[in-house]
């Protein structure tokens, strides 16, 4: 499992809130969700993207968006329209005045009223959305989210793809099995957007990503995130690789930005720290799975990084 493949891994990419939004003009949807990544397609229409950071961005037909929590922002018919929705943790819909939605139906309609998970200010509207969001944390996406700008935009023009359609043509579908469809619909979707942009990014990608490239720190960095549990050493890693330690680690140090074992422990604990999260796993077991000899091992590796024990964090999530 390489970084990519770790943010849509397990539980993190299973249930995505999926919405399909049919707008006319006024319209103004304040997002405070919070959520750690969200995806926005515009199907037909236009839309207006206000940062919290400040800024106007436009969307329009074909256009994606991928906004990187936990900073919250506004889409809307204009810059100048006030906000009528504000949308909270869980998905919670309110009025700007803190009001449930369901008491406001002449601003916008509940989700589904318009339709299989669908909602809007009106079933004709010219401006339609998809939105898909991702709603649980997990400590290796943040390896890759804290590489992209709290808004990325990939125009129609740039990016041709066909998933943005089919999508829209499942999302109102409501056959056996459809939850999971959607979810592997918007997992394509994003992991293709996130490869595209990352290809483009030359020297300012992560050196992890432009690293898979290279024809010999890539087997290496591929061979620590599939098998963390084994007990890599330089020397190990150098043999597997087919080059000297000294060859090995200042390449590896050069293009990926931190020497191979650094690196590792950095995976490990990433990982660790999402297993932790599984109510039922023991550090016992978790200790096994990322790599360490005990739990004390994987104890003392924790605090010492993150600066508090696996307890402190279970306790925490």
């Amino acid at each position: 499992m390489d970084t990519l493949a770790g943010l849509l891994d397990g539980p993190r990419a299973r249930g995505a809130f999926l919405v399909r939004s049919l707008l006319t003009p006024p319209w103004s949807i304040r997002l405070r969700d919070e959520s750690p990544l969200t995806v926005c397609a515009v199907v037909h229409g236009e839309a207006c993207v206000l940062p919290e950071a400040g800024g106007v961005i436009w969307l329009e037909a074909g256009d994606l968006a991928i906004f990187r929590g936990p900073d919250h922002y506004t889409v809307a018919d204009s810059a100048d329209t006030a906000p009528q929705v504000h949308i909270l943790p869980g998905q919670e819909c309110q009025t700007p005045e803190g009001l449930p939605l369901g008491l406001m139906t002449d601003l916008m309609a509940p989700p589904g009223a318009l339709g299989v998970r669908t909602w809007g200010n009106d079933a004709t509207g010219g401006t339609e959305l998809l939105t898909g969001t991702y709603e649980a944390h997990s400590e290796v996406s943040s390896r890759l989210l804290a590489t992209l700008p709290p808004v990325l935009v990939i125009r129609h023009s740039a990016w041709e793809n066909p998933l943005i359609g089919f999508l829209a043509e499942e999302i109102v579908r409501d056959s056996p099995g459809q939850h999971a469809v959607l979810d592997r619909l918007l997992d394509l979707l994003l992991i293709g957007a996130l490869r595209w942009w990352f290809a483009r990014q030359d020297s300012a990608a992560p050196g992890w990503y432009r690293a898979h490239g290279d024809p010999v720190v890539g087997p290496a960095v591929r061979m620590l995130q599939s098998d963390p549990a084994r007990a890599w050493t330089v020397a190990l890693l150098a043999r597997e690789t087919g080059v000297s330690r000294a060859a090995l680690a200042r390449r590896f140090t050069e293009l990926v930005g931190e020497p191979p074992m650094a690196f590792l422990t950095g995976w490990r604990l990433a990982l660790a720290a999402d297993l932790l999260r599984e109510p039922d796993a023991t550090l016992a077991a978790v200790a096994r799975r990322v790599g360490y000899s005990s739990p004390f091992a994987l104890s003392s590796a924790f605090k010492r990084v993150r600066g508090v024990s696996p307890a402190e964090f279970r306790a925490a999530v």
